[in-house]
């Protein structure tokens, strides 16, 4: 009987309160150590274990542990603004200044040493590798190596800056301020293809083909080029695209990073704690990657922030049909371990936010704080999460609650371990 009656006060509590104890762990969060908290993050790279990060004046930092501690290399006053790996050798595009110490650099040692190649006077801004060669886009011209970068011979996208690049099969493609082209053999000729948006970022999802545009979103192909549709993220300025299988990620300015599972019918706003510079209603994000677990975003100004991958996609849409009132189900299955999911509707267009808390009323994770569509949507909550924050969770009791406009419910799930 008293045990029914605390578990009722904590209901009580949830369902009347607004005092908690904060412990959300589903959210961006800031990861400086050794690199400081106001770096502009132009690119990521992966090789091995470890991230690379390349900056605005301030060189390449690089983590071994995902992003928890970085270390400068020895690239230190140089702007970074690509990169590509291969093999075991990782290339670093760099912005061109009076000195000439632009163009690509090639680190064969994990990024402790770098040596300059002969394409050493151009802004380096794009890479691609297609079969043997090793392309390289800069702000006036166009590069292709087929030595891996020890001798350049120097082409043209018709005269464009190539921003971006990408490969489907034998095609290679490049984002310009005026377009995607297209070329068929090798870098030597180009077409363009009938989308005449400013290009900043390319992506590949199978045979589909991805433009993230200045003010437009995101463009998707799937005929490599030849007809271009937009995505429901059609008015934002996107300055970089990411996948991981079948997932997309946009990261936009001002209005920070957008999540897709269906090739761009329906975006997630993913943005719960970025800081939020003056003016601006979210973060600038200038560089994103997935890599062991998480997605690291790169900011202008803000240096790095990262989160796990399985936060990001945990919610999904499930039907667009609009329901005649807002609902929150029992989550199933129910007792569970380690992962369960929770059906939820939406009525309108609102900002739904959804929150596990333990039986003291202590928060342990928020699942959803961003503004969606009408509705009926899945999230996933796994209860290791909380583990590799360091917030273990125990066998027991938990309470998850939905408010959204006026509504507001709360319901009761076991974890069994």
């Amino acid at each position: 009987m008293k045990r029914k009656f605390i578990l009722s006060a904590v209901i009580a509590l949830i369902l009347n309160s607004s005092i908690f104890i904060n412990n959300s762990i589903s959210q961006w969060i800031q990861t400086v150590n050794g690199m400081g908290s106001g770096k502009i993050i132009n690119a990521f790279e992966t090789l091995g274990t470890n991230i690379y990060a390349g900056t605005n004046e301030t060189g390449i930092y690089i983590s071994a542990n995902n992003g928890t501690t970085w270390s400068q290399s020895s690239m230190n006053n140089k702007t970074v603004y690509s990169f590509t790996t291969i093999g075991t050798d990782i290339y670093a595009g760099l912005l061109n200044n009076p000195n000439g110490s632009g163009g690509v650099w090639i680190s064969v040692n994990n990024g402790a040493n770098w040596t300059q190649t002969s394409l050493n006077s151009r802004h380096i801004i794009s890479f691609a590798l297609l079969g043997t060669y090793l392309f390289a886009g800069s702000d006036v011209d166009f590069w292709r190596s087929s030595n891996n970068g020890v001798n350049w011979t120097q082409l043209s996208v018709n005269s464009q800056s190539v921003r971006a690049l990408a490969v489907i099969g034998n095609n290679l493609f490049a984002g310009t301020y005026i377009g995607v082209y297209i070329s068929t053999n090798n870098g030597t000729s180009w077409t363009i293809t009938p989308n005449n948006r400013s290009i900043n970022s390319l992506a590949v999802i199978g045979t589909n083909l991805f433009a993230g545009t200045s003010q437009y979103g995101v463009y998707i192909s799937a005929d490599n080029g030849t007809t271009w549709s937009q995505t429901a993220l059609n008015n934002k300025s996107v300055n970089k695209l990411a996948v991981s299988g079948n997932d997309i990620f946009a990261g936009t300015y001002p209005y920070g990073v957008y999540y897709s599972s269906n090739n761009g019918a329906s975006w997630f706003q993913k943005n719960q704690g970025f800081s939020v510079p003056p003016f601006y209603n979210y973060t600038m994000i200038s560089a994103l990657k997935v890599n062991n677990g998480y997605i690291f975003s790169g900011t202008d100004g803000f240096s790095v922030y990262r989160r796990l991958y399985s936060e990001i996609i945990g919610v999904q849409n499930i039907s667009t049909e609009i329901p005649s009132k807002y609902s929150l189900s029992q989550n199933f299955p129910n007792p569970f371990n380690p992962v369960t999911k929770i059906n939820y509707e939406l009525r309108v267009t609102n900002y739904a936010k959804l929150v596990v808390y333990d039986v003291m009323g202590k928060e342990v994770v928020t699942l959803v704080n961003e503004k969606q569509s009408p509705g009926t949507y899945q999230v996933e909550f796994d209860a290791r999460l909380a583990a590799r924050q360091g917030s273990s969770l125990t066998s027991g009791v938990y309470f998850y609650r939905l408010t959204s406009d006026d509504f507001s419910d709360t319901k009761r799930m076991v974890l069994i371990k």
